[in-house]
């Protein structure tokens, strides 16, 4: 189970215009301290007024900044995270924020970096980009969206130093975008590693390609929504915590998580749709069905840890332990 949850109370110290449906948002400390330095790559949970918590990637040009950036994108399936960020978080709001999570982030191993981000997903890319220009690190940023009037920081990344090694593709199709991206792995060095945050679409293309080429353990991917929705025919099944727990049924139209806790269990959450690993429990028994956007590959195929929020079972039973 995570121990993150440490808060900070920050400010919105500036709001501007990302896009015509984003806004960028600079978060400082309400006590005026600088904020924990972070490796590019980092995302933190916005805990709203409304109660709901969100995470949102640092996309700063500088990790050791005394500040934040953050980018909004409004969605119109938002839940009321992304919305109430974009309408009401303007200049002297007051937010809570938690420490920075560092699920996605460079190999300094590596020789080469490829840089794949698709639209709101250029906020993680963005940092580490500047991160590797500012070492000297052989990089390159690709950076797909679907128009001229969707590139964020695009006037930011043109003026800056990251702009030789970045290459805007607005408005290309799926073949086409399938095709650069082939192009791109054809050409790459090796030691490369790969990086890859934007819509689904794009990242399964992108990381399933990669992975042919690189192999998947240079292969990186971040996204902040449920990796494989709810199938219709879902199985009941039951889970236990510890061996010697009670069963605790799991109906098709709910949660692991959900039926735990109406069981009387208590167990730590942020995210719910299986990207921030808050809730992560360890598998003692019967074999997960993974369907998040925390555990690795290899930590899938070891299938030792669980994410209950949205994970389901392959087999009639999963025995759990919270103590992940």
């Amino acid at each position: 189970m995570s121990n993150l949850t440490e808060t900070i109370e920050v400010v919105v110290s500036a709001a501007a215009g990302g896009t015509n449906d984003t806004r960028v948002l600079r978060l400082t400390r309400q006590d005026g301290a600088p904020l924990p330095a972070y490796r590019p790559g980092a995302h933190v949970d916005v805990y709203l007024p409304n109660g709901l918590v969100r995470q949102y990637s640092l996309c700063g040009p500088n990790a050791r900044a005394p500040d934040y950036r953050i980018a909004v994108k409004r969605s119109g399936e938002s839940r009321g995270g992304s919305e109430w960020l974009y309408s009401r978080a303007g200049d002297g709001v007051r937010l809570r924020i938690g420490m920075p999570r560092h699920a996605f982030g460079v190999d300094d191993t590596a020789r080469h970096h490829i840089l794949v981000a698709g639209g709101i997903g250029v906020t993680p890319i963005l940092s580490m980009a500047y991160a590797l220009h500012a070492s000297g690190k052989s990089y390159q940023f690709e950076y797909f969206v679907r128009s001229d009037a969707d590139i964020v920081f695009r006037d930011e990344i043109l003026a800056s130093p990251l702009a030789r090694q970045t290459r805007i593709h607005p408005a290309l199709a799926p073949d086409a975008v399938r095709e650069r991206i082939v192009d791109l792995l054809a050409a790459s060095q090796a030691h490369s590693h790969l990086y890859v945050c934007g819509p689904p679409a794009l990242m399964q293309t992108t990381a399933e390609l990669a992975r042919g080429v690189l192999g998947n353990a240079n292969v990186h991917m971040e996204a902040f929504g449920p990796s494989v929705p709810v199938a219709a025919g879902e199985r009941r099944f039951a889970v236990m915590l510890g061996t010697d727990g009670k069963a605790v049924e799991v109906p098709p139209d709910k949660s692991v998580l959900a039926c735990l806790r109406d069981a009387g269990h208590v167990i730590e959450s942020s995210c719910e749709v299986g990207v921030c690993g808050t809730c992560m429990m360890r598998v003692i028994e019967g074999e997960p069905d993974h369907r998040d956007s925390y555990l690795t590959e290899d930590e899938r195929m070891e299938g030792t840890h669980f994410i209950p929020c949205v994970s389901r079972s392959k087999s009639p039973v999963l025995v759990l332990a919270s103590d992940a």
